[in-house]
């Protein structure tokens, strides 16, 4: 018997695009998740409230392993939303579906109006989440330039500044527990106590300058390294970041 319906509105479908961070796990598994671990333990919140694409491409592995690595990931409070570069036979009922159409060179999906700013939650990884509204700063001022971003503002604990479009210069400092995402470079006049990730979408040419180096994780073209793991010399200087192949090299700058 066909049903009738009483609401014969359509059911309206849009498309979007949304930033995601991508995952490229290597072999073995449990010294790379030690890795991640260590990540997310110098970097709380890293990882949470993100969305996640899990890049297997050239890996040799199961069914079963990869079902494994995704219940590990989601132990970590992890959570992948598809997954790119998987053979059919890998990916089984309940697991997430097959991504594709990434861009080659991107890192992240730029979304077309919201790239401006964007606050994320956090909290820690055992995914305790943060008290619901009290503890939401308000939105740094940001002024929309040609192909960078200037925020007036400092930017705050629990703040994200993402600009996939190029450079984004801070007027201000970076707190802990904040982060500035930039496609291009990332100019903070003040101290970097959070995250800079500069050249997001694949920008090797991209660097990182600051007042004062206190950060939680400086990473370029997807490649990342903890303040800690710099030389003590440069906390707490006037300092830019730079790629050179697989090293990030930093310096002070007068």
């Amino acid at each position: 018997m066909t049903k009738s319906l009483t609401d014969t509105r359509p059911i309206r479908l849009k498309g979007r695009s949304f930033l995601a961070l991508v995952l490229s796990p290597e072999l073995p598994f449990d010294g790379w998740l030690a890795r991640l671990d260590d990540l997310a333990s110098r970097s709380t919140g890293f990882f949470l409230g993100r969305p996640i694409v899990l890049d297997v491409e050239g890996l040799e592995i199961s069914q079963e392993q990869l079902k494994e690595l995704i219940g590990e990931l989601g132990e970590r409070s992890v959570r992948i939303m598809g997954i790119e570069g998987a053979r059919s036979s890998l990916l089984g009922i309940g697991m997430p579906p097959a991504m594709k159409g990434g861009r080659p060179a991107a890192d992240f999906e730029a979304p077309a109006a919201e790239a401006d700013a964007a606050t994320a939650p956090k909290a820690g990884k055992a995914g305790a989440a943060a008290p619901a509204k009290a503890a939401t700063p308000p939105e740094p001022q940001v002024q929309r330039l040609a192909a960078s971003i200037i925020v007036t503002q400092p930017v705050r604990s629990g703040q994200s500044i993402i600009f996939p479009e190029g450079d984004v210069t801070i007027l201000g400092s970076v707190a802990s527990g904040a982060e500035v995402v930039a496609g291009g470079s990332i100019h903070i006049y003040g101290a970097l106590r959070g995250r800079a990730m500069a050249g997001s979408v694949g920008n090797a040419d991209a660097r990182i300058f600051c007042r004062k180096l206190e950060a939680e994780l400086l990473a370029i073209d997807g490649l990342y390294k903890m303040v800690d793991d710099m030389d003590a010399k440069l906390r707490g200087q006037a300092v830019q970041v730079w790629l050179e192949g697989d090293t990030i090299k930093a310096e002070t700058v007068a």
